[in-house]
């Protein structure tokens, strides 16, 4: 391999490995995990002064990076990652979630996922960013000595969604092949989405939650990766399923055997239920999106598999589902007081340390009070149950990620607009409505590469499973990747190849 600049290969030649390949050469000693974190930590160098994705690199990572004790019989040692900096911490490193509240954080302890991630092998080598608590898909923040704006490495304009932007910005660049990403709305399916990535969010209790968590405290969010090959997801989630006895408020079903073995076959042939409806939104899903849906749902077809269209009023009772949906969105934000209160912060004051529209959620969720959360307890019953009970007609549901094509950085659905919340959470329910039903009731769901749209920007369509299903998702995912590589193989304008 060409050392003349230093580094392990050319950019031409690292920007075609995927993380198995990578594990691959360490392995056989064709290169040293050592060699392969300057190589990405010299990726950030090069493209991270125009995408904003990272927040810091871990130098005594890249000197060392065995520092944090990855596994090094693990199927991904020496593959290095971004921590996103949300969720799940690792010992002695900065979690800011985003926002001047956080600023300045210190992980006391390492989360099960992050120990997840170490006993794959995988090598955290610095941090990526997200919006405010992730709650947007607009990776923008202004907490840091100005506005810091994450940009798509398919166009600088463009967002490259969230709240893991960070991640996908680095791994759609192929700065990284594999990145920490979290989804309580979307947060790893859409930036998969708008990147031209695989993206899945498991089933709930499927992957552990940090020590101080639980899926009762925090029903929506699953941690997980974005990935440009959906073998190297198969591989991060042979060993990101593994749950601490007790550290989850559920006992799910687990997948008996190795995601990464799953994808060797084809699935069986599948009934699939289509849909771009509204599901209970207004406006319709953008053409362009609907039509890149529909292309794959012939593709299905022509794999074998049936496809039938179902109705929104098929599937749950809608307006529920939103109702639901908003309570839980808006109410648990009251939860900044308690920690306010924990860090001897008065609540009037905390108008100092969260952004506005963070701040609006936080006065909004006075809207509700405790008849309001048995409501909602109900209500998420009640679209949960029906959704089980489409997808007890139907293998998998096919729909589009989002009902949006990719939008302008800083733009419509960012935090820092000076807006009201209403009409600002309505544009991101709208855009958001298939993802955020997928959080609601715990459902798997994989957002796989279907195209570009007339702009040139990445198109994703959406795959839901049953309950404890990934491995058919993957297996679909897979068989679509063997089909169509065209889709999963396109690189960004900007990436480290282009770039060095």
């Amino acid at each position: 391999m060409p050392k003349s600049s230093g580094l392990a290969m050319s950019w031409e030649e690292w920007s075609k490995k995927d993380g198995i390949a990578l594990a691959d050469l360490i392995k056989k000693k064709k290169v040293s995990a050592r060699e392969v974190a300057r190589q990405v930590a010299a990726g950030v160098a090069l493209v991270n002064p125009k995408l904003e994705g990272v927040l810091e690199v871990f130098d005594d990572v890249v000197k060392n990076p065995d520092t944090d004790k990855p596994a090094k019989d693990g199927r991904l040692y020496g593959v290095p990652i971004f921590l996103k900096d949300l969720g799940s911490g690792l010992k002695g490193r900065k979690r800011e979630s985003g926002s001047k509240f956080d600023k300045g954080q210190v992980a006391k302890e390492t989360d099960p996922n992050i120990l997840n991630f170490l006993s794959a092998g995988l090598v955290p080598l610095g941090r990526s960013t997200t919006p405010e608590f992730g709650m947007t898909f607009d990776t923008s923040t202004n907490y840091l000595d100005g506005v810091k704006v994450t940009r798509n490495p398919w166009n600088l304009k463009h967002t490259p969604g969230g709240s893991s932007g960070g991640s996908a910005a680095m791994v759609a660049a192929r700065v990284t092949p594999i990145s920490m990403a979290s989804d309580g709305g979307g947060s790893t399916r859409i930036p998969a989405s708008f990147c031209g990535l695989v993206g899945l969010k498991a089933t709930r209790g499927m992957v552990p939650r940090p020590w101080k968590q639980s899926e009762y405290m925090v029903r929506i969010s699953a941690e997980g990766v974005v990935t440009r090959s959906v073998r190297d997801t198969a591989a991060v989630y042979d060993y990101i399923t593994k749950v601490p006895n007790g550290g989850a408020f559920m006992n799910v079903e687990r997948f008996q055997g190795s995601y990464l073995q799953a994808i060797k076959k084809d699935p069986p042939k599948l009934k699939i239920g289509l849909s771009t409806g509204s599901w209970g939104r207004p406006g319709k899903t953008d053409e362009q999106v609907a039509r890149r849906v529909r292309e794959m749902a012939k593709l299905m077809q022509s794999l074998g598999h049936k496809v039938e269209e179902i109705k929104d009023s098929d599937i749950c009772d809608w307006d529920q589902m939103w109702s639901s949906y908003y309570c839980q969105w808006i109410g648990t934000r009251a939860q900044f007081r308690t920690m306010a209160a924990d860090r001897g912060i008065n609540t009037p004051d905390l108008r100092d340390y969260l952004g506005p529209m963070v701040h609006r959620h936080l006065e909004a969720a006075d809207r509700y009070d405790k008849y309001d959360i048995w409501k909602m307890m109900g209500q998420n019953n009640a679209v949960t149950r029906g959704f089980g009970a489409i997808m007890e007609k139907y293998d998998v549901l096919l729909t589009p990620t989002l009902a949006i094509r990719v939008p302008e950085a800083n733009g419509p659905y960012s935090l820092l607009r000076n807006e009201a919340l209403d009409p600002w959470l309505d544009r991101l329910a709208n855009a958001c409505r298939y993802t955020m039903p997928g959080n609601e009731t715990g459902l798997p769901g994989i957002s796989v590469p279907a195209g570009l749209d007339t702009d040139g920007l990445p198109i994703g369509a959406m795959f839901y499973g049953n309950w404890s299903k990934e491995a058919l998702l993957l297996q679909i995912a897979r068989q679509i990747e063997k089909a169509k590589p065209e889709w999963f193989d396109q690189s960004a304008p900007l990436n480290v190849a282009t770039a060095g």
